[in-house]
């Protein structure tokens, strides 16, 4: 567990990742803990997605809520959550896609 300097933020890695983040084991599940506030009070399932604003339009078209728009993660990538049509609180995530 690393904490994100200047967020409340703590990465969580349970398995070993290539350059870019990517867990090295198929199955594996890394990712963050952040302090629970409103609107997202509970352990969300987050999905990896390529281009956030289409992710996003398909849930509206969809019949889901958006709950927190397309907001930075520092300079890692962005987050998003929304309310599917059950009621849970999912999130997405892209990562920022820079030239190494």
């Amino acid at each position: 567990m690393d904490a994100v300097q200047g967020m409340d933020y703590t990465m969580v890695q349970t398995s070993a990742t290539d350059a870019q983040g990517t867990p090295k084991e198929p199955g594996s599940i890394n990712g963050g803990m952040m302090i629970r506030k409103a609107p997202i009070k509970n352990p969300v399932i987050t999905i990896d997605v390529e281009d956030m604003e289409k992710a996003l339009e398909e849930i509206k078209h969809l019949g889901g809520k958006i709950v927190v728009g397309k907001m930075p993660v520092g300079d890692m990538g962005f987050s998003a959550y929304f309310k599917d049509t059950e009621g849970n609180v999912v999130g997405l995530w892209q990562n920022t896609r820079k030239t190494r």
